[in-house]
Order: structure tokens, then C-alpha cells, then sequence
């Protein structure tokens, strides 16, 4: 039925499946710029568009980086994110996904191999989390209104609800890398990377800064982050996690080094109809928005594809099932949990050694 609803979003962004729930500390920067080497002890500093949201690239301390070699810094990277976009994009109609998912063949479909080994990775954590990350479950996304074409919100019927999930399920995908291919068992399988691209993006990014010799940096795309070396001032890189309250400040800053965050949200879109709030976070298993008191699940790991996966994984499982897969996958992670009209945190033992001193508490009134 259609439904008088009023609809929560902090910020629009269509490839967003997650909001970003991370503050990168001490910045106030304009996007689709960049500057060379300053004076004192500032980082050069590269941003812009891509993936329907923002990057940042900050690099401390290279004495050979003139400002024509941050030029060019910027145009690779600008076309390392657009060949990502033709290869993963849904709203690219002539990117590989979006040809794949137009496909109605059940036989082999010849991708890049960053298409298929994405794909192999999202599906490795399909099978770790049991099926609450899984990348067909758009549909099931566009149901319930939280899609790229929001028009009336609605809250389905289960028929509908069981239509939709007919053409979902991670085990009808699956991927191969020599030669890269995917395939799909049904002709109606498609397939969403919004929420395990920007991590991508960000382990590519820093892939060419390494190849680079750049050994000082930190990347963020739409709130996924890694970082390498030290900033500036030679301390480890400061980045912060925002707290779910009305301020949407900094609650916890962490330190990283050699390693990559991503955050999950629950708290920033959803529509509530009659008191109820409906979460644009989807349980692939269900078919239905999240409805326990998880807020946010921060994952710090070598890979930020991987962690962007396992952050939304985890916030669909909830904070028990997730904190305990979590702990078995010896995951770095923070639960941030609703208790009434506060907050509560909730970190793996992992976690501790990632933050910094002084910050250790998260509160907050929503």
C-alpha cells in the first residue's frame, strides 16, 4: 500500500547504499580540486567526484612532489576511478555490471578481472556471513524505496517481499578469474557493488600511490578510508568516527597505519510510518529492514573492500550474531548500539590497539 511517510536522509548520493559515518580530522575541503606542496607543515591535498559521492587523497611529506607531478597524481587518479565506474557502475548503462545484469544468459560473461575478482570477494563474504552480505539484493533495495528511483514510499506486501526475493540470492552468482568471467543461474539475477565498490576504489587508489612510491597518504572515498605511513607531523593518521546523535560530531578517533576503515550506518536513512522506522539497511535473508538497535559497525583491516563488506554484513547480523562473528574472524571492529536515548559502544578485543589515547569513550543523546 502507499503510505503517508516521512523519509530521514542526512545527504543524497546515488551509489550510496551506507552513509559515511567518518570524519577525517581536521579537514574543511572543496571537492574537484587539488594543491601542490605549502608552506609549513600542511599535506598536499587531491580531491573530487567519483562513485556518486567524494574523494580525498592527503600526502605528507614527499620532497620530489612539484605541483606538475600532483597534476598528474590527480589525472591517474581520475582515471583509475572512471575505468572503475566503466567496469562496476549501475548507473553506467555501458559499464560491465550494467550489461551483465541487462543479460537474460545463464552462460559465462566475460568481465575484467577486477570485475570478477570483486565479485569472487563479495561472495566469500556472502559465504562467511551466511548470506547477510549479499550484492543481488537491489531489488529487495528498490522495493522498499531505498533504490536509485525513490518515487511513493511503500511498505510491501510479503508476496511482494517473496517476489522480489526469487530474483536474489548470492548462490545464484558466482565468479571465475581465468579468464575472468561471472554468471548468474537465473536470467533476472543482477547485481548491486555499491556497497563493496567504494572500498575497492580506495585499495586501487593506494595500489598506484604505492606503485608511485608515495609513502605517506590517506584515501577516503565516501567514508571508506586507508592510510599509510604518518601525517604531516609525523604522528599516524588521525581519523575520526561520528557519533550517531543529533551532532553527528566526532565520538572515537583512531589511529591507522598500514590499514583501512570502513563504517556501516543505521541511524542517517529510513522512513517511519506510524512511529515505525524502517531502515534502508535490508536483510537479504528476510527481505525486511534491519529492526534491532545496531546504529553503526566500524571494521579496520588490511583491505577495504573487505571491510566495507564485512561493516555491512555485521549490522545486518546485528550486535550479537555480528559482534560474534566478528570476534571469530578476528575482525577490528565497533558496534556503536541505540540504549533508549543514549548510545553504547561495543568494540572486538582487536579493536583497542587502533585507538587512540584519550578517546576511548563514545556518548551521545539521540
Amino acid at each position: 500500500m502507499t503510505i503517508d511517510a516521512k523519509r530521514h536522509r542526512s545527504r543524497t548520493g546515488r551509489a550510496l547504499r551506507h552513509l559515511p559515518a567518518v570524519l577525517l580530522v581536521a579537514m574543511g575541503l572543496l571537492a574537484g580540486t587539488c594543491s601542490g606542496p605549502r608552506e609549513g607543515r600542511e599535506p598536499t591535498v587531491i580531491d573530487g567526484l567519483t562513485m556518486g559521492t567524494t574523494y580525498t587523497v592527503q600526502i605528507a611529506k614527499h620532497p620530489r612532489l612539484s605541483a606538475r607531478s600532483v597534476l598528474q597524481i590527480k589525472k591517474d587518479l581520475d582515471s583509475l576511478f572512471a575505468q572503475i565506474n566503466r567496469e562496476m557502475s549501475i548507473y553506467d548503462n555501458n559499464s560491465e555490471i550494467s550489461r551483465f545484469n541487462r543479460s537474460r544468459k545463464t552462460d559465462w560473461f566475460a568481465v575484467s578481472h577486477s570485475t570478477a575478482e570483486l565479485i569472487n570477494e563479495a561472495l566469500t563474504v556472502s559465504k562467511k556471513t551466511e548470506g547477510a552480505f549479499d550484492v543481488t539484493v537491489g531489488p529487495l533495495v528498490n522495493l522498499w524505496g531505498f533504490g536509485p528511483k525513490t518515487g511513493n514510499l511503500t511498505v510491501p506486501g510479503q508476496e511482494k517481499i517473496a517476489e522480489q526475493m526469487s530474483h536474489c540470492g548470492y548462490r545464484k552468482l558466482s565468479a571465475r578469474l581465468a579468464p575472468p568471467a561471472i554468471r548468474k543461474t537465473t536470467g533476472n539475477v543482477s547485481c548491486d557493488l555499491s556497497a563493496i565498490a567504494k572500498g575497492h576504489g580506495v585499495d586501487r587508489a593506494a595500489a598506484y600511490l604505492d606503485s608511485a612510491q608515495i609513502d605517506d597518504y590517506l584515501i577516503e572515498i565516501g567514508g571508506e578510508i586507508k592510510a599509510r605511513g604518518t601525517n604531516a607531523e609525523n604522528q599516524p593518521w588521525q581519523v575520526g568516527i561520528a557519533a550517531p546523535d543529533s551532532t553527528f560530531g566526532v565520538g572515537k578517533i583512531v589511529s591507522l597505519n598500514k590499514a583501512a576503515m570502513a563504517t556501516s550506518g543505521n541511524y542517517r536513512n529510513y522512513f517511519e510510518v506510524a512511529g515505525v522506522r524502517y531502515s534502508h539497511i535490508i536483510d537479504p535473508r528476510t527481505g525486511r529492514p534491519v529492526t534491532h538497535d545496531l546504529a553503526s559497525v566500524t571494521v579496520i583491516h588490511d583491505n577495504c573492500a573487505y571491510a566495507d563488506a564485512m561493516a555491512t554484513a555485521l549490522i545486518v547480523l546485528g550486535p550479537d550474531a555480528g559482534y560474534d562473528l566478528a570476534v571469530r574472524e578476528g575482525l577490528a571492529t565497533l558496534m556503536i548500539v541505540r540504549e533508549g536515548s543514549t548510545y553504547s559502544e561495543k568494540a572486538t578485543p582487536r579493536f583497542a590497539r587502533f585507538v587512540s589515547p584519550g578517546r576511548e569513550r563514545i556518548t551521545g543523546e539521540r
